[in-house]
């Protein structure tokens, strides 16, 4: 296998600042109450969403917040790809309880919905004020995430994805100082997960390991998180639909997740990210499925030019590459083609036209524009 080669420049060009701690481990949310007393919390708010509620996490968190003598309060109004309503409806609960703390419990809406909320709560404004990096005006709250999915990362990243609900663009706001605190992984809370949801958090998952190893903004630091999340996303990604009682693989799926997360913090994505966000915003296609249907593409048309990269990563060409992720995915049981999913051939203009405007694709390896990614799609059709 060969190794990934950076210039002079790069080997120095980086600057890694671990922000969040990492609690681990079955159980560990069972933690929750100390880790916040910790951080000299008084009262907190839980961000979720009612499946989570109905999946009995949330009771168990409370019950370890009160156990260490917290004070606490829930919005459960967190929905799939959180909108800038969602965050208007918990910042009502958020200053009217006003809270020390905030915590994100669930999948990475919930997560990003917290941070959504700490963005205005702390700062003032509105949601779009903070899109784009380093637009916070003051310290935020603490926040400590608690991932019940093996997917987003967002428990290790400083960026919350909030899309407008009138035009249902995504915004992605990032800050240093929306980190978490705290990130808690407890592989039992990923076992409630309905089976579609492990597929869809699985692919977004995996699609992070494999965009962030080769974009414009990797380096030495980005890449050893990058490849490890590869290795345990690719080394579990069967049997969790196998097995899905396996706390081993579900363990090993949610530190991949993590440190997918960690690579997006330190390297960004690519165009797969870019070309999926306008099918969720057009046609309510799920983040996942989304990302799923594009990324086996994206890496045969980078392969043409980066194809060292892709073998350092799987020990396989491009083309060996995206066979297999294009198996994983339909093993998954999401679909593989634009047109299983019913997008028409005539909009593909319009979604280049979107994907275009995406920040992400500014960091693929292959410079993207409207017409090469309106080939992609084309590709995926």
């Amino acid at each position: 296998m060969s190794e990934t080669v950076f210039s002079p420049n790069q080997l120095t060009d980086f600057d890694f600042h671990s922000r969040t701690r990492v609690v681990c481990g079955e159980n560990s949310i069972d933690r929750l109450g100390n880790l916040a007393a910790e951080l000299s919390a008084k009262r907190a708010l839980v961000v979720t969403d009612p499946g989570i509620v109905s999946a009995g996490h949330v009771e168990r968190g409370l019950q370890s917040l009160k156990n260490a003598g917290l004070e606490c309060n829930v919005f459960d109004g967190a929905r799939e790809n959180p909108t800038t309503e969602d965050v208007e409806s918990g910042l009502v609960v958020a200053r009217e309880y006003k809270p020390d703390l905030l915590i994100g419990l669930g999948g990475g809406s919930s997560m990003d919905c917290a941070k959504g909320i700490n963005f205005v709560y702390s700062c003032g404004g509105k949601m779009h004020d903070y899109w784009g990096v380093g637009k916070a005006t003051s310290d935020m709250l603490p926040m400590i995430a608690v991932p019940t999915t093996a997917g987003t990362g967002s428990e290790l990243q400083s960026f919350a994805l909030i899309s407008d609900a009138k035009t249902h663009v995504k915004m992605a706001c990032g800050d240093k100082r929306a980190s978490c605190k705290v990130a808690i992984l407890d592989p039992c809370l990923t076992i409630t997960q309905p089976p579609l949801v492990t597929a869809l958090t699985a692919v977004d998952a995996l699609s992070h390991a494999v965009e962030t190893f080769v974009t414009t903004k990797r380096n030495p630091i980005s890449t050893l998180f990058s490849r490890e999340s590869f290795r345990l996303l690719t080394s579990n990604f069967e049997t969790v639909f196998s097995d899905p009682n396996n706390i081993d693989a579900r363990a090993g799926m949610q530190l991949g997740a993590a440190l997918g997360g960690l690579a997006i913090e330190n390297s960004m994505l690519g165009a797969s990210h870019a070309l999926a966000n306008p099918l969720t915003a057009t046609y309510g296609i799920a983040h996942g499925q989304a990302v799923g249907a594009m990324l086996p593409h994206v890496v045969r048309f980078n392969g043409l030019e980066f194809e060292d990269l892709y073998v350092d990563l799987s020990g396989n060409s491009s083309l060996e590459l995206a066979d297999d992720l294009t198996r994983l995915i339909e093993s998954a049981g999401l679909k593989s083609r634009l047109s299983d999913l019913s997008v028409e051939s005539d909009r593909l203009p319009e979604l280049a036209e979107a994907a275009a405007k995406q920040w992400t694709g500014n960091f693929n390896p292959r410079p993207v524009g409207q017409s090469e990614l309106l080939q992609i799609y084309n590709s995926a059709l």
